[in-house]
């Protein structure tokens, strides 16, 4: 081990989708936090405001783009997401995550944090009537089908991996507390903001509490 790994103190952190609602405030609280932040961003002119960050130019889905970002990492953040697609199949999120387990597995970085959402996995049906019965089937349908398949593969990667589900996102002000919840009997519906989320997130990067787990975070 060189020295200069042996003198390094802070925690080296890849942000995927760094340059959404989410990534941008996880970017900005993980700076605030004293950690080294990478942002792969698929332009500088999208990497615009994420001050702090150490910028690299590429597309998520490019195995070399990530293992290049990968590069001395301690822990990968992906706050990946898509829009909303009623016809058309939606296969980014899972692409996207396939290589960059297989470039994580290659790179020796096993802590992977990644944002999924309420309605991935087991937690479908758990949105509340409108996100359920309406949102969902007419919008998100085939989002969430790649959300399913990115899970499946970050499941069976062998890393170190926790899945964070937000229940339905807001911008409102950081309360500074959330629920993280497994058992949703009787959950229905539910709110969060961005800002919550970011922090919860980052918290996952040190601690094993969920490791292995797919807590779905609320207020």
């Amino acid at each position: 081990m060189s020295t200069a790994t042996n003198a390094h103190t802070s925690t080296r952190i890849l942000v995927l989708g760094a340059t959404g609602g989410t990534g941008r405030l996880i970017v900005k609280e993980a700076v605030a936090r004293g950690y080294e932040v990478t942002a792969l961003v698929r332009s500088a002119e999208k990497g615009q405001g994420l001050a702090g960050a150490r910028l690299i130019v590429g597309d998520a889905r490019d195995a070399a783009a990530i293992r290049k970002a990968l590069k001395d990492q301690d822990a990968v953040v992906s706050a990946l997401g898509t829009p909303p697609s009623p016809f058309k199949a939606v296969r980014l999120l899972s692409a996207a995550t396939q290589v960059l387990v297989e470039a994580m597995q290659a790179e020796n970085v096993s802590r992977l944090v990644a944002i999924s959402g309420i309605g991935a996995g087991d937690s479908r049906g758990h949105g509340g009537f409108v996100f359920d019965r309406l949102i969902f089937p007419l919008l998100l349908r085939k989002v969430y089908a790649d959300k399913d398949r990115q899970e499946t593969i970050i499941r069976e990667s062998g890393l170190a991996w926790t899945l964070v589900r937000p229940a339905i996102l807001n911008d409102k002000p950081k309360r500074g507390s959330v629920r993280a919840l497994e058992n949703l009997a009787g959950f229905h519906g539910g709110t969060v903001s961005r800002s919550d989320v970011a922090g919860f997130v980052l918290d996952q990067v040190k601690t094993d509490t969920w490791l292995h787990r797919s807590p779905l975070v609320t207020w």
